[in-house]
């Protein structure tokens, strides 16, 4: 349900976005804050290549896409965009689409057209009959300095490009063939729409990206780190609490966006080790435990000592303490890849504008912090009525957190500790709402309403514990194994595992006269863990899938083969999904983020047509 609703609200900004002024506020804004980060005026001028970043795809036999990337504080003049064959005779250019510039009044043209951003320049080619596996393309365009005045003479240079259905490139390339994605999309929305404009979009792509399977485990946190005050705090105590903490995930999702772009990997993969998790996952047993009155956050006297004296009291009670904890979760609770952050990145790593990339990203973070504070203004009036029935509440929060603490845990865990642990909490849960407790006859409703809560937990938890101890490994359906081997199952889609380029290659040659699925995944990726439960697992998309070769990178362990398979292919982390042709080559369409089972059979389908040979 994200996803559609996120591509009409990109489509509708990308269509009402005029052609800027060459100098909005908005702009001056971002201009006057990248000079105070020391983004200002370069001491030198760029060679022509590195003011001037371009290159060149097939998106077919008949049509080519140039990207141009000027740098920061360069531009490039509409009018002076040229381009022709040189090779093979007979092919000629059709016609060249280029997107409205940001209009400038230019000293030596006057009033023109001009490009301050990265753009794409769509090549028709004429199909008179002419045929070839490549060309030679002949490329003409000017651009300026905008602080010095200086004005470069006009570039000329001659690519190779495949027509084959292989993008082929001239020079350094990030851009990959998924300007038909949500992704490339997103992407077109930063060279397009206005900053203002940009950053509500985000704001916008934050909201819909707050209840995303990520961003889930950081409501329990906040509501843990509330209740578990030892006094009542107020409503706007519990608000401004609240605020630390969406502040820290926004700055340190927006810092770690802007990280990522510029290096190429997420800051959040490297945190995905056993001890980072373990650690992580200690803090909320630790929180969970004093829910349940084991101690009110003070044990022992030492660690109270020193953690008061360091500015707070262990984890959140002021208001440093909530704003670390925001930051922790950010890049240790939801690593996952949507749309909207993959689209920022690549715009970072192209144009290395670190400001307006990180605005956009600060902006989507707060969007997705809005419903934390709605948690958080709750959970503290919940906490300000005291009663009797608090401690109900806090023993809630409790089991939560430990919920938290399991899922932080799990890909560093055997599956079977993990059903084990699941089965615990399960039964406890049970115990704590009377579930083998016997009810007075005028029990009231509420207790019975509870009971039989408890009833279902205990339920669970048992058939848990014995689908565990019986072999069963499966979460939702631990008594399957039961049934017997001839018990029909339905299974995901079986993936061949790639641990390297070379090992792709291999298997992108041996599959030559097949089309090709390669699943980027990770075992701490909730989405990619989606994906295989609801999606891969539909039968539909099995017998769609079912002439496809699919290939699996399973990048876990984020070591150096991982990191140069998602470079490869411009990704920044899981769950990414790229298609290849049965040529082997890559067809310019790919899904990023979650797809329910009817999205993504469309997603095959414009995958398998885009580019096809």
């Amino acid at each position: 349900m994200i996803a559609r609703l996120l591509g009409p609200i990109v489509a509708l900004l990308l269509a009402a976005s005029p052609a800027s002024p060459a100098a909005t506020p908005a702009q001056g804004t971002l201009d006057t804050v990248r000079g105070w980060l020391g983004g200002g005026s370069q001491a030198e001028l760029l060679p022509p290549d590195e003011a001037y970043r371009l290159s060149v795809r097939a998106k077919d036999a008949d049509t080519l896409v140039a990207t141009f990337t000027p740098a920061k504080e360069y531009y490039l003049y509409r009018e002076r965009i040229h381009f022709s064959i040189e090779d093979p005779p007979g092919l000629a250019i059709a016609g060249v689409s280029l997107p409205k510039g940001d209009l400038k009044e230019d000293p030596t043209f006057g009033k023109t057209e001009v490009y301050h951003r990265a753009f794409e320049a769509v090549i028709r080619l004429s199909p008179a009959g002419t045929r070839a596996d490549s060309i030679k393309l002949h490329a003409s365009y000017q651009g300026c300095n905008e602080p010095k005045g200086v004005c470069y003479p006009p570039i000329e240079k001659t690519l190779s490009v495949a027509l084959a259905g292989a993008p082929a490139v001239a020079g350094p390339r990030t851009e990959r063939p998924d300007d038909a994605s949500e992704p490339g999309r997103i992407q077109r929305l930063f060279a397009h729409a206005g900053p203002w404009a940009l950053v509500a979009a985000f704001f916008g792509f934050g909201l819909l990206l707050a209840f995303t399977p990520c961003m889930l485990p950081m409501i329990p946190i906040l509501s843990g780190i509330i209740v578990g005050q030892g006094h009542h705090p107020t409503k706007r105590h519990a608000l401004a609490m609240s605020a630390a903490y969406v502040l820290g995930m926004a700055i340190t999702y927006a810092a770690a966006g802007v990280a990522a772009g510029l290096a190429g990997s997420l800051l959040s993969a490297y945190l995905q080790s056993p001890w980072v998790l373990g650690a992580f996952a200690a803090i909320f047993v630790l929180l969970a435990l004093s829910m349940f009155g084991l101690y009110e956050l003070q044990v022992p006297a030492s660690l109270q000592g020193a953690l008061a004296r360091a500015g707070g009291r262990f984890p959140g009670g002021k208001a440093t303490g909530v704003f670390l904890m925001g930051a922790l979760s950010a890049v240790i609770v939801g690593p996952c890849v949507a749309a909207p952050l993959a689209g920022a990145l690549l715009y970072i790593s192209q144009t290395r504008d670190a400001v307006l990339g990180g605005a956009a990203l600060f902006s989507m973070a707060a969007g997705m912090g809005v419903p934390l504070l709605v948690v958080g203004a709750t959970a503290g009036t919940i906490v300000r009525r005291a009663g009797p029935w608090t401690a109900a509440v806090k023993r809630v929060f409790g089991i939560t957190l430990l919920a938290v603490a399991i899922h932080l845990v799990s890909p560093a865990i055997p599956f079977v500790a993990q059903q084990l642990l699941w089965a615990a909490l399960l039964i406890v849960s049970a115990m704590f709402l009377h579930a083998i407790d016997p009810l007075p006859r005028d029990a009231p409703g509420h207790r019975r309403l509870f009971k039989g809560a408890g009833v279902i937990a205990l339920v669970a938890g048992i058939a848990l514990l014995v689908g565990a101890l019986s072999g069963s490994r499966e979460l939702l359906q631990p008594l399957a194994g039961l049934r017997g081997a001839a018990a029909p199952q339905q299974g995901e889609a079986a993936f061949q595992p790639v641990r390297n380029a070379a090992d792709l290659d291999a298997r992108l040659q041996a599959a030559r006269g097949r089309y090709v699925m390669l699943d980027f995944w990770a075992e701490w990726c909730a989405s990619c863990k989606e994906m295989d439960r609801i999606t891969f697992s539909d039968p539909q998309v099995q017998a769609r899938l079912k002439d496809v070769v699919l290939l699996r990178a399973d990048v876990t362990a984020n070591n150096a083969d991982d990191r140069a398979l998602l470079r490869r292919f411009a990704l920044f982390g899981p769950p990414g999904i790229v298609f290849f042709d049965k040529q082997g080559h890559e067809l310019a369409y790919r899904v990023i983020g979650f797809e329910p089972p009817q999205k993504f059979l469309a997603s095959l389908d414009r995958a398998m047509t885009t580019s096809a040979p």
